[in-house]
């Protein structure tokens, strides 16, 4: 898991408290804020799994190729 999941995750989970709250208060605002906290979370998630997939590629062409091929 990249940094960038863990980020991803927190922003998700302060965002669906944010949300809640907004709506359970008739605080739009808070409601809207938490939303977006939600989309950014899911593209810090998004990135992180780029990241990660990135370096796998990288680290499978560093690998020795077996003798065979």
């Amino acid at each position: 898991m990249d940094k960038k999941n863990v980020e991803g995750e927190i922003d998700r989970i302060k965002g669906r408290v944010k949300e809640t709250v907004g709506v359970a208060g008739g605080d739009r605002e808070l409601e809207a804020e938490g939303k977006l906290d939600q989309i950014k979370g899911k593209i810090k998630d998004a990135a992180g799994n780029l990241r990660e997939e990135i370096k796998n590629k990288l680290d499978d062409l560093d690998r020795p190729k077996p003798s065979g091929e």
